[in-house]
């Protein structure tokens, strides 16, 4: 299925592999993006596992640098910590994303990049 309009440059699908939604409860989803496309900053409130499928992403923390990230890569993002990720210029990204509920969300969508 689509992500939901607003959270990304860009469309990109989703697949969900878990979906829990109270609080404690483990979602899990893969993600496909196109060159090019990438969320807003988002935060999750029990922080976030990214495991990248395939192709070339990009990521950033809140006032860190840009960092590239590959097949095989693994970035956890610690609760509330403001970041973003997404397909670098020239290359698809998949990837695996694994995050808990809390207070009835497992993610905070901001401003775009």
């Amino acid at each position: 299925m689509r992500a939901p309009d607003g959270i990304a440059s860009g469309p990109f699908w989703v697949e969900r592999l878990l979906d829990g939604s109270r609080d404690g409860e483990m979602t899990a989803m893969r993600a496909t993006l196109d060159p090019g496309v990438r969320t807003h900053w988002h935060s999750h409130p029990l922080g976030q596992l990214l495991y990248v499928l395939s192709g070339v992403g990009l990521a950033q923390r809140d006032g860190g640098p840009v960092a590239e990230v590959r097949a095989g890569d693994c970035a956890w993002f610690a609760p509330d910590e403001r970041h973003w990720h997404g397909a670098s210029p020239d290359s698809a990204f998949a990837y695996v994303s694994i995050q808990a509920f809390r207070d009835g969300t497992a993610v905070h969508w901001l401003e775009p990049v």
